[in-house]
């Protein structure tokens, strides 16, 4: 095996990897010092996550092209199993956790403490204790995954990674599902891990906590090697990110609105609650809130104030909660059987998770954007194909989604145009009220600017928007009104000029 003498524990050499039609990854050089944090960004689609996979052995060592060097030898992965033996552990953005196994089984699976040909339980729950103790985690490792929050089921990842005994840590998007505490909470140990040693790389598209704890920035741009910037230097500036990752300055991430002139309410609630068919218990209790028309209003809160509940619950109720009160759509009253329902009084809603709920990732362009009013395009039960192209095309260059055509399929899409199509699909159904539930989760800050500014077309086409965020800069950038909710009711009521992010935390947290 060739050895290279190197002060840096991780090199990976001219990486070019190769899709159907598409180089994801062009002579990408990327260099990591031992013991540091160094962050990866970039758009999406830049070639981040293509090339943690190729380092991860997910892409074997043939399906590229390149070197990487991992403590001064050449590398040769056929799969995650080889690059776990090197001491090298990929965290996903969606956790590979097994819901219904326990902590201690999830830590140790694949790799279980046996006492001759049986798990030793003993032996496994005491080193799970220790594992847990390790990432700041006090919980019983007897409990199972299902229960608990996202913010602790990513520390146990951390965990079983430790249980292997990782010497690099990856981590991909790992606070994109996370509360503020959640994210500080994990930022805090990545600063103790690197007093121990450990050296992390962390793909984010959250700027300000980039800032925040990198020592090393690398920016990838359309498959390639852009910069690498120092912390040290003082060179890792938001508006350095910014110009780097997307090619462009963007001094105002949250572009202006040209004007702010409300109308009617065209929604309102009144004293709505909802309560859980299943347990009997409250969702949310005495709602009261409204709408103009031209407005956005955001809804602000902590993951579990019942802010996505609230949005279905005008939706049409697809969870089948027990609502009472009134739902007051344009002046009238309503009562909603069914999303379709909802539909067809002008109101949609785009879901926080595009990927299960918002879009079939194995269907084209086309078929996405059509598929929520495809009935509007069928004569005698046959649909109009030559309309349903140029209403797919219509939407694409509209909302500037970024593919070779409508026939692209969504699974090879970036996060950000997904999304677009995704409110492509929603404006398809012609609505008055749009709901948008986490408009920018996962989506990098050239693609949010890009969202940003189609809301303020669409409510200057006048439309009103109720936008669901747990970004309280979108909040406070896009927003004309703020809803703060709290363990299932709304604790305050702020226009956008008296709200500051202290004001929204503190009645977040009531």
């Amino acid at each position: 095996m060739s050895t290279y003498k190197s002060d840096y524990i991780l090199e990976m050499c001219d990486i070019t990897k190769e899709f159907p039609g598409v180089k994801a990854l062009n002579n990408v050089n990327f260099k990591v010092k031992r013991g540091e944090i160094h962050c990866l960004v970039g758009e999406n689609g830049a070639g981040k996550s293509t090339l943690m996979k190729v380092l991860s052995g997910v892409y074997p060592f043939n399906d590229y092209t390149g070197d990487i060097i991992l403590n001064g030898q050449i590398q040769k992965y056929n799969g995650i199993t080889d690059s776990e033996k090197a001491g090298i552990a990929i965290i996903y953005q969606e956790l590979a956790l097994v819901p219904e196994m326990t902590v201690y089984e999830n830590i140790f699976l694949g790799h279980e403490i046996k006492k001759g040909i049986t798990v030793d339980l003993n032996e496994t729950i005491s080193k799970a204790n220790e594992l847990l103790k390790r990432v700041r985690l006090n919980i019983n490792p007897d409990i199972k995954i299902k229960d608990l929050g996202v913010g602790r089921q990513q520390l146990v990842e951390i965990a079983k990674a430790f249980s292997k005994n990782v010497r690099l840590l990856i981590l991909d998007e790992p606070t994109a599902a996370l509360n503020e505490d959640d994210s500080a909470n994990l930022l805090n140990l990545l600063k103790e891990l690197k007093e121990e040693g450990i050296t992390s790389i962390m793909i984010s598209h959250k700027l300000k906590e980039v800032i925040s704890i990198a020592d090393t920035v690398t920016v990838l741009r359309d498959g390639q090697t852009i910069c690498s910037l120092d912390g040290s230097k003082g060179e890792i500036t938001e508006p350095a990110l910014i110009k780097n990752m997307v090619g462009r300055e963007i001094n105002d991430v949250y572009p202006k609105r040209n004007s702010k002139e409300f109308g009617e309410k065209v929604l309102e609630l009144r004293d709505w609650s909802a309560i859980s068919k299943e347990t009997g218990k409250d969702i949310f209790k005495d709602i009261n809130f409204y709408l103009r028309k031209g407005e956005v209003v955001a809804v602000a809160g902590l993951m579990g104030a019942g802010r996505t509940e609230l949005a279905t619950s005008i939706f049409g109720n697809p969870r089948e909660y027990k609502l009472s009160g009134e739902l007051i759509v344009n002046g009238k009253s309503k009562k909603f059987r069914h999303t379709s329902d909802a539909i067809k009084n002008g109101i949609a809603y785009v879901t926080e998770d595009r990927k299960r709920e918002g879009l079939i990732l194995i269907q084209n362009i086309k078929n996405n954007i059509t598929i929520g009013n495809i009935s509007s395009l069928a004569t005698g039960g046959l649909i109009n194909e030559n309309e349903e192209i140029n209403i797919a095309n219509k939407y694409k260059d509209d909302l500037t989604i970024k593919a070779p055509s409508i026939e692209q399929l969504l699974g090879n899409l970036s996060g950000g145009n997904q999304q677009k199509v995704s409110v492509g699909k929603w404006l398809f159904t012609d609505p008055d009220i749009l709901i948008l539930d986490e408009p920018t989760r996962g989506i990098d800050v050239g693609a949010k600017y890009e969202i940003y500014t189609i809301m303020n077309q669409l409510i200057e086409a006048g439309l009103s928007i109720i936008m669901i965020s747990s970004e309280l800069p979108e909040v406070l950038g896009m927003s004309d009104r703020v809803y703060v909710m709290s363990h299932g009711q709304i604790t305050g009521e702020i226009n956008i000029e008296d709200a500051t992010q202290d004001v929204i935390m503190e009645m977040a947290t009531i």
